[in-house]
C-alpha cells in the first residue's frame, strides 16, 4: 500500500471532457421495398452469402462496468492518503455505499471519479478490508478496485490490471533518537523490529531484511497505517516501512521521526497504483488505460499532494 499527497479531482474533471460511451451497432442495413413499383428487392447469392459468412462479427462488447451507471469502487477507506473515510461531503469525496452518512476522499478516490466520468458513470465507494478486494471484485459485489493496490503476479492471476496512476517506493521509518536513524544497510538493522501493513508489498518486503540480517525481529503486521504509525510511536516497533510518497507529511506530523537514508535498496519495491477489474472485460479495460494516459504527470503529483494536505492526521 502507500501513502502521500494528491490532486483536487473535481478541479481536474472540470477542465477535461471526456467522449461519452456509445454502444456498437452490428448489421445495420435494410431494404426499401416499394409495393407495386420499382424492381423487386435481390436476393443474396451464393457468392454474397459466401462472402458475409467470411466477414468478422461485429464487436458488440461494450466499454463499461457493472450497470453502466453506477461505478462501485472497492477500497478500505482507511489508507491515508489512498483513500480514507470522512462523515462531511465535499467536492473531493464520493458516497460509501455500504456505510450510512460515510464518505470517501483520497487519491483513489479522485482516480476512480476521473474513470467514472470517462465511462459515463457516477462513482460510490464500497468499504472492505483489503485483503478482500479482489474477491468481492469477482464476485460482483463491486467493479473496480482502486485502492492503492499493486498489480503482482498473484493478483493478476484473478484480475485485469490497469495502468498505473500513479507510483511509490517503500521506505523506513524509525525515531531519530534511535539506535538504526543513521543505518545505511540491511545489516545496520541488526536487532530491530520492524512492522509493516497487513496484506501488503510493506510487509512482504521486511522478509528482504531477515534474509540479510537474521537479527531482525518481523513483527506480525498491522491492519491499517495509522496502525503502524501508532506501533512505532509508541515504541512496538523500532522500524516500519511506510510509502516514499507520504514521507513529507508524516514527518511534519511526527517530527520525532526520521527516515533512513539507505544506500541498500528493496528490490522489486516500485509501487503503482493500479485499477483492477474482473477479467474479460477487454473493452473496459482499454478505456479505463486510455483515460488514465489523459492525467498529465503534474496533474497527478497536484493531486496527491492536495490529498497529503487533505488527509487525516
Amino acid at each position: 500500500m502507500k501513502a502521500t499527497p494528491r490532486v483536487l479531482v473535481s478541479d481536474r474533471v472540470s477542465r477535461r471532457d471526456f467522449l461519452k460511451l456509445s454502444s456498437l451497432v452490428a448489421g445495420m442495413g435494410g431494404v426499401m421495398v416499394l409495393s407495386g413499383c420499382g424492381p423487386a428487392a435481390q436476393e443474396p447469392t451464393t457468392d454474397d452469402a459466401a462472402d458475409a459468412a467470411d466477414e468478422p462479427a461485429a464487436d458488440t462488447t461494450e466499454a463499461t462496468l457493472g450497470d453502466g451507471t453506477t461505478l462501485r469502487v472497492g477500497m478500505e477507506a482507511a489508507y491515508p492518503p489512498y483513500n480514507w473515510q470522512v462523515q462531511e461531503e465535499s467536492e473531493f469525496t464520493i458516497p460509501i455505499d455500504n456505510v450510512d452518512g460515510a464518505f470517501a476522499d483520497g487519491y483513489d478516490v479522485q482516480a476512480a471519479k476521473i474513470i467514472a466520468e470517462g465511462l459515463g458513470m457516477d462513482a460510490v465507494a464500497v468499504k472492505l478490508s483489503f485483503d478482500g478486494l479482489i474477491d468481492a471484485l469477482n464476485n460482483g459485489q463491486i467493479d473496480i478496485v482502486c485502492a492503492g493496490m499493486s498489480v503482482t503476479p498473484d493478483r493478476e492471476a484473478s484480475a485485469d490490471f490497469s495502468d498505473s496512476y500513479i507510483d511509490d517506493d517503500i521506505v523506513m521509518i524509525t525515531k531519530s533518537d534511535s539506535s538504526w536513524a543513521g543505518a545505511k544497510t540491511f545489516a545496520d538493522l541488526a536487532d530491530a523490529a520492524i512492522m509493516g501493513q497487513a496484506a501488503t508489498m510493506y510487509d512482504d518486503v521486511i522478509e528482504q531484511i531477515v534474509e540479510a540480517e537474521p537479527s531482525v525481529t518481523h513483527l506480525t503486521p498491522a491492519e491499517t497505517v495509522p496502525m503502524v504509525v501508532e506501533n512505532l510511536s509508541s515504541g512496538a516497533a523500532d522500524i516500519i516501512t511506510y510509502s516514499m510518497l507520504s514521507v513529507p507529511k508524516l514527518l511534519e506530523t511526527h517530527p520525532e521521526f526520521v527516515e533512513l537514508e539507505m544506500d541498500e535498496k528493496f528490490e522489486g519495491s516500485v509501487m503503482p497504483d493500479n485499477a483492477a477489474i474482473a477479467k474479460g472485460q477487454d473493452a473496459a479495460l482499454e478505456k479505463i488505460n486510455e483515460i488514465i494516459a489523459g492525467i498529465p504527470e503534474d496533474e497527478r503529483q497536484e493531486m496527491w499532494n492536495a490529498c497529503m494536505d487533505r488527509q487525516p492526521a
